[in-house]
């Protein structure tokens, strides 16, 4: 707590459980502004597209939990952003912190991702089998 006078009617704002939920609100708006952007201008080059994908659907279905949303979010909001550790233009090493960052949060909630976020990336990338009809979903890219 602070150590103004009137800071027993004040939360600690520096507490982080204060932070996670603001955090997570950035990183969901961060992801839905612009990870279809990204995944579609880069997906040929990328060799996890598809685990991507799954990732996004996992952390914005409302019936995965919390803890697991947060993790994914956090992961696809480093892919989205254009700053990182190594710069996505280095040809060859530009999406090794991307894919490290994503693949060790797939490998902590892999148990919450499913056929259903599954299937969603691969419609939303194209890769339909030819008997399945695509469906027009509200987050898939447009």
């Amino acid at each position: 707590m602070s150590k103004r006078p009137d800071s027993a009617a004040l939360p600690d704002f520096e507490d982080p459980a204060y932070q996670l939920p603001a955090t997570v609100a950035q990183n969901r708006t961060r992801v839905k502004k612009g990870f279809w952007r990204k995944l579609l201008r880069v997906a040929g080059r990328v060799p996890f597209a598809e685990e991507a994908a799954a990732a996004y659907y996992c952390a914005l279905d409302p019936q995965t939990p919390t803890r697991v949303r947060a993790t994914l979010l956090a992961a696809l909001a480093y892919f989205v952003t254009p700053a990182d550790f190594i710069p996505d233009v280095i040809a060859a090493f530009g999406f090794t912190d991307d894919a490290t960052v994503l693949m060790m949060a797939l490998s902590l909630v892999s148990g919450h991702l499913t056929d259903k976020h599954r299937a969603a990336a691969r419609k939303a990338l194209g890769k339909t089998p030819p008997h399945e009809p695509q469906e027009n979903s509200e987050n898939q890219p447009r």
